[in-house]
């Protein structure tokens, strides 16, 4: 969608246009759904964080300040890791890595393995089954290009505690792919 697309969908929306919302929903559904699941392991968990997210998303549209292409989806995907946070820490009792922490240490690998052979979905199936915790640091790390100190913030959680989960939930990624590649190419 470019600038001036956007621009005027964001308009449109603060307006309440009902085909406004429409549209949005069928342009961003996809993508923030994606998202959602990054973070929420449970399709319909993340189904239902979706559906209060364009609530949130409909209701406080007046809030939103246009600075320039993709800043909707931005706002917009601000807005669904928020509430996809919310509600793991919601469920952890406010303490996210509780789960995390009960895990042994796996030796770290300085530099994470090649995945260029393993299909995305896989990849993506193997980042929903790590723990809570894990998963909400690698994802903020990775994907947000979040600092230890950012994501710290945000989670409530000590720097380094969101260094060693970082570090934790990348071993363990690399375990899983070494074994899917012992199970899918011999």
């Amino acid at each position: 969608m470019g600038k001036t697309e956007e621009k005027k969908l964001a308009e449109r929306l603060k307006n309440r246009d009902r085909t406004a919302m429409n549209e949005l929903y069928g342009l961003y559904s996809g993508y923030l759904f994606a998202l959602c699941c990054r973070y929420v392991a449970d399709r319909d968990t993340a189904k239902d964080i979706l559906h209060d997210c364009f609530l949130k998303i409909f209701s406080s549209i007046g809030r939103f300040q246009f600075r320039g292409e993709g800043s909707l989806k931005a706002w917009m995907s601000r807005i669904v890791i928020n509430e996809s946070l919310k509600y793991l820490k919601k469920t952890a009792g406010n303490d996210i890595l509780t789960s995390a922490d009960n895990l042994p240490d796996i030796p770290d690998e300085e530099d994470g393995p090649d995945v260029d052979d393993i299909p995305a979905s896989v990849i993506q199936e193997m980042i929903s089954r790590l723990p809570d915790g894990y998963r909400a640091v690698f994802n903020l790390f990775v994907f947000e290009k979040m600092s230890h100190k950012e994501i710290a913030g945000i989670l409530g959680i000590k720097e380094n505690s969101s260094a060693s989960q970082y570090h934790r939930a990348k071993a363990l990624l690399a375990k899983w792919i070494e074994n899917y590649r012992t199970e899918h190419h011999d």
